[in-house]
């Protein structure tokens, strides 16, 4: 398993724009990959997943990739947050 975790920097959180990059990003990948915030956690390939877990600008949030291209995922993935002023 690989992860990173970071600090949501867009003032509106995950909302629909930045959760939509995040899980076009996420679906490249044959890994299973996940997003958690607090005590909560959703599949990082779900728009309905991660909208649903209503991450606040602000909010501390892992993502976690295992799998064969597991590595490649997180890298992607971080590049798109910061690319995108999620992270």
């Amino acid at each position: 398993m690989t992860s990173f975790t970071a600090k949501v920097i867009d003032p509106v959180g995950l909302h629909a724009r930045p959760a939509s990059v995040l899980t076009k990003e996420a679906s490249k990948f044959a890994s299973d990959i996940k997003i958690k915030c607090g005590e909560k956690e959703g599949n990082l390939k779900s728009i309905m997943n991660v909208m649903a877990l209503a991450v606040k600008s602000g909010a501390e949030i892992t993502i976690e990739a295992s799998g064969d291209d597991e590595k490649q995922a997180i890298v992607a993935i971080e590049q798109a947050m910061k690319d995108n002023s999620i992270i």
